[in-house]
């Protein structure tokens, strides 16, 4: 249980091209918008441990454009490296700004999101819209190694046109309090994560059209635009994918509908991708992530789930809280999702769903017997949330 619960600062990789120190298959956490914010992503790695971890997916017109609310999308600690910004939208020159304030945060990749089915999203020719102009989409890859490379040459968020005075000075706070090799002006490498079509598979047409820019690596999920989250995932369109990334500098990676570290390797080794995301099977399942074909029973007991629901909830407030238009109403979602398997779940989720804070989750885990004084301890991260300027 120890090791279980330690933070293994130690395990942090290098700075630098830390793709090519991942273990193999690469098991990650895949990008999920509403989901994956701060508190989330905390908890994966530290009861998980995901080979790579990515942030939910950021408006680059929204950065350009002031927006704070973005702005927390990029809330991470360094517990998470490596960690990876997933930024869309439709505008190169954007990007290229985008990429130089993500760099100067001290992120250790960027992805482009080119899948997301959301109408508001790809209707505006964004997420998976990018499927209909491949031109537009090898822009956009082209812009943000432009600006990864501004970066490297020196030029900072304030020399960008369109990054706000205040995000420039948020941005040096957060800079200036890096571990010393994550200011290094360093190579940051740039992936993309999209789907295998628009209304019909495309695979063998747009996955080329992406390895032209030689992304590091592309995720590639087995569905359409079309099919949304519906459906099955085509897996054999992964694995084509994977057949057309063969002898390329970028590795492919597979997502879709997986449910298991079983699950995860069969794929693996069945359709030939250098890795896989998870997704959906992650939410209140950090242990998903674990290697181990035998993981003990106290590792997924219901007491242990019900400490992580509690300590999610505190982590919750303690980053979010401090800013504007806070609501506790995201995080009933994740309690749901970690009491699922305990015994009257239904009961205990109805109670939790009218939660308003973390000492209420308290109080009803208490009254139902499945947190006690022997099993829970706080155990809140030392290290402070970013917090705007």
């Amino acid at each position: 249980m120890d090791n279980l619960l330690k933070n293994k600062a130690e395990d942090c990789l290098s700075p630098q091209n830390f793709w090519d120190t991942l273990p193999r298959p690469i098991i990650g956490l895949a990008p999920m918008d509403g989901v994956g914010d701060q508190p989330f992503r905390y908890i994966q790695k530290k009861y998980g441990n995901p080979d790579i971890i990515y942030t939910e997916f950021t408006s680059v017109e929204a950065l350009c454009h002031g927006d704070w609310q973005s702005m927390l999308n990029l809330l991470y600690d360094e517990s998470q490296r490596p960690v990876i910004a997933q930024i869309y939208g439709r505008t190169p020159h954007h990007y290229r700004q985008v990429a130089v304030l993500l760099c100067e945060l001290g992120f250790d990749g960027i992805d482009i999101n080119m899948g997301c089915p959301a109408k508001s999203v790809a209707n505006g020719g964004s997420g998976a819209g990018l499927i209909r102009t491949p031109d537009l989409a090898q822009q956009i890859i082209q812009a943000v190694k432009a600006g990864v490379e501004d970066w490297r040459n020196g030029v900072s968020p304030a020399d960008c046109p369109n990054i706000s005075a205040a995000f420039v000075k948020h941005v040096a706070t957060i800079h200036h309090q890096l571990p010393a090799a994550y200011q290094a002006r360093r190579a940051i490498p740039v992936s993309v994560k999209t789907r295998i079509g628009f209304e019909e598979p495309v695979v063998d047409a747009w996955i080329p059209n992406l390895l032209e820019m030689e992304p590091v690596a592309i995720c590639v999920h087995g569905r359409t635009l079309r099919q949304a989250y519906s459906g099955q995932a085509d897996w054999d369109q992964i694995g084509r994918a994977a057949e057309l990334g063969k002898g390329t500098k970028t590795l492919i990676l597979g997502n879709g509908d997986i449910t298991s570290q079983a699950d995860a390797q069969r794929r693996v080794n069945t359709y030939g991708v250098d890795g896989v995301l998870i997704g959906r099977a992650s939410m209140g399942n950090p242990f998903i992530f674990h290697k181990e074909t035998d993981a003990p029973e106290e590792r997924v007991s219901g007491a242990l789930r019900s400490q992580i629901a509690l300590e999610h909830a505190q982590l919750f407030e303690q980053t979010f809280l401090p800013y504007g238009r806070y609501r506790f109403i995201p995080m009933r979602k994740h309690l749901a999702w970690y009491i699922r398997e305990i015994r009257g779940a239904n009961y205990l989720r109805a109670k939790l769903m009218q939660t308003t804070n973390s000492q209420e989750v308290e109080a009803i885990l208490r009254q139902h017997s499945v947190l006690t004084d022997g099993v829970y301890q706080s155990l809140l991260p030392d290290k402070a949330a970013l917090t705007p300027a």
